[in-house]
């Protein structure tokens, strides 16, 4: 054999050692070892958010008894009242056809009085003289009497159209706003010179006040469709208010709407809860706030972290991988239950002594050879 020859056979066989450690080198650098977690028993507790705000329980419109203008308010928002206390005065403005039709009766009515009172006075004459019957003079009696009334009734719809009362009843009785019932103004709507209607069967009238109990106040929210089937009845809840950081009010729930209504796509249902207030706190009306409600409670349940969970693309069902004695890793499918987005209940799959891969997670060792 010749130099040349050898040469080139010794070349292949340097190159061919070369190319088996090298590749060697690199099979054994991606063997990755994985590090592993254990399944743990922990509390799982659901819990869903609810917006809305907290308001009175009992809230009443002060309404005004006869159309006018606003002359005097004698309150303010946030004064304590009793019922019967005075909030403003309303000044009459007549309506030009309600008074000429007042007008109109009593000038019927003063026709009708003057007729039986002639009529009276004719019959007595002649009852005095033995010319009629008893009977006849009390018919012309009971005559002049009512004829009497009517008149004396339209002139007071005259006097209350005019002056918003009458002066049997008192100069000012039905322009006096009062208070129907006891509790804090929180809201005065209208201002001096403002005008206002009466309230009566075709028209719900012009808010004067409204006073509401402060000591009662319930939360109104609303909640998803996806939720509203586990909530129940006198659950306890914990109220955040925006206005009052880092304190929790408790609350039970009261009430849920059997109906919901759409709102941006999404069917929402309204909830209402009693709120135990803290007499160190002043709670307005309206105040937004948040609802936590427990949805679900499982105690001591085995449970793994959600971040360890992948779903099969075909089957889409949840698995994990269990390392096994020889050191590889084995797919497990899991049957799951209750889930607080961190740690999620394993029902069916694997015990609390597997070893559970971490995904994307390798030993330090393995770093070390990595780099």
């Amino acid at each position: 054999m010749s130099k040349r020859a050898k040469f080139i056979l010794i070349t292949i066989v340097i190159l061919f050692v070369g190319a088996l450690i090298y590749f060697g080198k690199k099979n054994k650098k991606s063997i990755v070892q994985f590090e592993t977690e254990t399944p743990f028993k922990t509390t799982i507790v659901k819990k869903t958010v609810a917006t809305g705000k907290v308001i009175p329980l009992e809230e009443v419109e002060i309404k005004p008894q006869i159309s006018g203008i606003i002359d005097k308010i004698y309150l303010e928002e946030g004064s304590i009242v009793k019922t019967g206390d005075l909030i403003a005065t309303v000044r009459v403005v007549p309506n030009i056809q309600n008074l000429n039709s007042a007008k109109g009766r009593i000038k019927n009515s003063k026709l009708s009085f003057n007729n039986a009172k002639n009529n009276f006075v004719r019959t007595k004459g002649l009852f005095d003289k033995g010319v009629i019957s008893r009977q006849d003079f009390e018919n012309a009696e009971l005559n002049y009497n009512n004829a009497k009334v009517n008149l004396e009734n339209a002139q007071s719809d005259l006097e209350i159209i005019q002056k918003g009362s009458t002066a049997e009843n008192g100069s000012t009785a039905n322009t006096n706003i009062r208070a129907t019932a006891s509790g804090m103004i929180v809201e005065i709507p209208v201002k001096k010179g403002y005008q206002v209607i009466e309230s009566n069967n075709f028209n719900a009238g012009t808010t004067i006040a409204t006073i509401a109990d402060m000591t009662q106040m319930i939360f109104e929210g609303k909640v998803d469709e996806s939720e509203v089937g586990k909530l129940v009845n006198g659950t306890a809840i914990d109220i955040s208010l925006g206005a009052i950081e880092n304190k929790k009010f408790p609350a039970k729930l009261n009430f849920i709407a059997p109906k919901g209504t759409e709102e941006g796509g999404a069917v929402q249902f309204k909830i209402k809860a009693d709120v135990t207030l803290d007499n160190n706190y002043f709670i307005r009306a309206g105040y937004s706030a948040n609802a936590n409600i427990i949805l679900e409670k499982r105690d001591s349940v085995l449970s793994i972290k959600e971040a360890l969970l992948r779903f099969d693309k075909e089957t889409e069902e949840p698995y994990v991988e269990v390392k096994m004695i020889d050191g590889a890793f084995e797919k497990k499918i899991l049957k799951l239950g209750t889930s607080d987005g961190v740690n999620v209940e394993v029902l069916e799959g694997v015990t609390n002594e597997d070893e559970i891969k971490i995904w994307n997670k390798v030993s330090k060792g393995d770093e070390e050879k990595e780099d």
